[in-house]
């Protein structure tokens, strides 16, 4: 980081929420402004601008427990790429995540994880992000479900607390947690989609029930980020239409600090994890 042709890495304050939502359209990225200024309120978001102060790069490192960290929204706009600045950026955070004594985990795409993995970070999950259409056969859902309860089974399978996170979530305007029976979803808005995740359920098939639901009650386009694991119910949403639009493969710097006690559906975004 060292040489003066290097632009400087900075600390991103919330007025740079829409030049972040920029890079985000850029790359063809879900995020909204929302999850720009929840980020910028509770992340370390670090940036760095061109020669005219317009915002080129970024990453985020989003604490989640005194172990674990999320590092997220690496973005770099198409004309600065492979230029070194996301590896910058990564690495910054990376070194705050060990000042602080924290497991840092992400979600890549393949591009990504080619890069992550020589720098030392190790697989853990694959997941697959799909793509399918509401049928708008319906209003909108109402929230039926209990966003506590939504915490505990979130923290029971992640390993530390994301209450922060899913109150942030389930606040917005646009957001819905849906039930039915012993399964469960967060539904929310994005740039160009709406969300679906996480997702917990007991087995495949109510986990589709609740999808096929939520779909028939939505008149857009819908994402879901869908473990691999789960292959029986990526099955049903194949032959319900949904299609693959990439893989994910989640992965982790540092020790291990938990233990996925029970593996989501479909998890909250790349972005969270």
């Amino acid at each position: 980081m060292g040489g003066t042709d290097q632009p400087a890495i900075v600390q991103l304050a919330p007025e740079d929420a829409r030049a972040g939502l920029v890079l985000s359209g850029e790359s063809h990225w879900n995020q909204n402004e929302a999850d720009w200024r929840f980020f910028l309120r509770m992340a370390m978001v670090l940036g760095i601008r061109d020669g005219d102060a317009r915002l080129i790069a970024t990453a985020a490192l989003l604490p989640y427990s005194p172990a674990d960290a999320w590092i997220s929204m690496v973005l770099v706009t198409a004309s600065r790429r492979r230029r070194g600045l996301a590896t910058r950026l990564l690495a910054a955070c990376l070194d705050r995540a060990a000042k602080l004594g924290l497991t840092a985990w992400l979600d890549a795409t393949p591009a990504g994880a080619a890069v992550y993995g020589p720098l030392g970070f190790f697989p853990a999950l694959e997941l697959r992000r799909l793509r399918g259409a509401g049928a708008a056969k319906g209003p909108r859902l109402g929230s039926d479900g209990n966003l506590d309860e939504m915490i505990a089974r979130d923290r029971h399978a992640m390993g530390f607390d994301r209450s922060a996170l899913l109150r942030e979530l389930g606040g917005r305007s646009g957001s819905r947690v849906i039930s039915q029976g012993r399964a469960m979803a967060m539904v929310r808005d994005g740039r160009t989609a709406r969300h679906i995740g996480p997702l917990y359920a007991d087995d495949a098939g109510s986990a589709a029930a609740l999808i096929e639901t939520v779909a028939q009650s939505e008149s857009g386009p819908i994402l879901l980020d869908v473990v691999n694991e789960r292959r029986q119910f990526l099955e049903h949403l194949a032959g319900a239409g949904w299609t693959v639009e990439r893989p994910f493969q989640r992965m982790r710097f540092g020790r291990a600090t938990t233990v996925n006690a029970e593996l989501p559906f479909a998890v909250a975004g790349p972005e969270y994890g």
